[in-house]
């Protein structure tokens, strides 16, 4: 578990409470933000049933990343076709300032099981940043189908975080 002691400006990470959605909702409607995500915006009651199948899912280990005590993003990871997957968002308002690297090495503290991959846009300079610094190796591109796309398909970048 997370020390308790806050340090002002570091990030935190604990459980995702009902009362961050509304932030994430916001969150990942930021143009920018699905730009760089390589990933369509939800409407609210998609975005809500969304996160009610993935709190609900025991199997998917979600934390909140809190700065300041705002909550400023999400960390995901879940199982799926036989391998471990992690993703993040972080809010555009805390972009930059190792906010995303450090948290997800908290997250990283906590979830044990490896290999764990991550996908990321190639244009995405900023999450390659921080899957880099985090000890993700690069892998491979693969492209995912147009139902995950708002492009018709991206080629993703595949990470690898094997220790």
């Amino acid at each position: 578990m997370v020390d308790s002691r806050e340090v002002p400006g570091q990030p935190q990470i604990r459980g995702v409470e009902t009362s961050d959605l509304e932030l994430f909702f916001e969150h990942q409607r930021d143009r920018e933000a699905t730009r760089l995500a390589a990933f369509p915006a939800r409407e609210r009651d998609a975005f809500m049933a969304h996160w009610a199948k993935i709190r609900a899912d025991r199997t998917v280990f979600t934390q909140t990343i809190v700065v300041d005590g705002q909550a400023a993003g999400n960390i995901v990871s879940w199982e799926t076709s036989g391998h471990q997957e992690v993703g993040y968002w972080i809010g555009p308002g805390f972009w930059g300032g190792e906010v995303g690297t450090k948290a997800l090495a908290l997250f990283l503290d906590q979830m044990k099981v490896r290999p764990l991959h991550a996908y990321v846009a190639p244009h995405n300079i900023g999450s390659i940043r921080v899957l880099e610094k985090s000890g993700f190796r690069r892998v491979a591109a693969q492209d995912v189908p147009p139902s995950t796309a708002d492009d018709g398909g991206v080629a993703y970048v595949v990470f690898v975080l094997e220790t």
